[in-house]
């Protein structure tokens, strides 16, 4: 398992040049604390811009798609494949994890599947192509290998609130209001990441990862739920 930009070109079907800038998108804060060596920075700041280009495509095409959705139904549209579980999922199907620089430790414990890592890799990587390619390129991409789901999303109604669905379901099954702890956090103050755990009563029930508590939240009533209906 190594980055290859070649396989990059075959899966963002597009000429690339920049080896680098893409190299960079797959590189892990971690694998720099092993190889000091290593010239080029984490995809971090790709991540970042990635994230914006990402919110800017997913809302115009909500908007264009969707005319007669309020700005509520277009947020929960949005929030619904535009989010960790999501994301990862398409990082995952395209070979992402594949291709990562990670630390043998990240490695060790995973870290080529964690929802976290792959949905981070895939905004580095639509960062990257943006700043190689520009918004159309990008725009082609997000629509053909995420937003192509977003009518059956709709259709079924999974857009609607994981918290909100995950405490209708476990007060009906259970009659338990769900309990949210912030289980770890990570990173500097402006930027921080934190795990949330959800229990009914003192049972885990999913674990969540975010930029933000209400994110992380979201991110493990999504495993609540998907728990949950497995045991229908």
């Amino acid at each position: 398992m190594a980055f290859d930009f070649n396989k990059v070109k075959e899966i963002l079907k597009v000429d690339l040049n920049n080896e680098d800038l893409f190299k960079t998108a797959f590189t892990h804060r971690s694998y720099l604390n092993e190889h000091p060596e290593y010239k080029n920075e984490s995809n971090e700041r790709l991540e970042f811009l990635g994230d914006a280009v990402l919110q800017l495509l997913s809302s115009e095409y909500l908007y264009n798609h969707y005319k007669e959705s309020p700005e509520g139904e277009l947020t929960n549209f949005r929030s619904s494949v535009v989010c960790t579980p999501s994301i990862a999922s398409e990082a995952r199907r395209l070979g992402y994890g594949n291709m990562l620089l990670l630390s043998n430790g990240e490695e060790a414990t995973g870290g080529r599947d964690r929802e976290y890592i792959l949905a981070n890799t895939f905004e580095a990587v639509l960062g990257a192509l943006y700043t190689e390619k520009g918004l159309d390129v990008c725009k082609e991409f997000v629509e053909r290998e995420l937003l192509y789901k977003m009518g059956d999303v709709i259709s079924k109604e999974e857009y609607k609130d994981a918290k909100s669905l995950f405490q209708e379901s476990a007060q009906d099954r259970y009659g338990i209001t769900p309990l949210y702890k912030i289980l770890d956090s990570w990173g500097p103050d402006h930027e921080k990441t934190f795990k949330v755990g959800v229990y009914l009563d003192k049972e885990l029930w999913g674990e969540g990862e975010g930029k933000s508590k209400q994110k992380a939240e979201q991110d493990a009533a999504e495993k609540a739920l998907n728990k949950i209906h497995t045991l229908k």
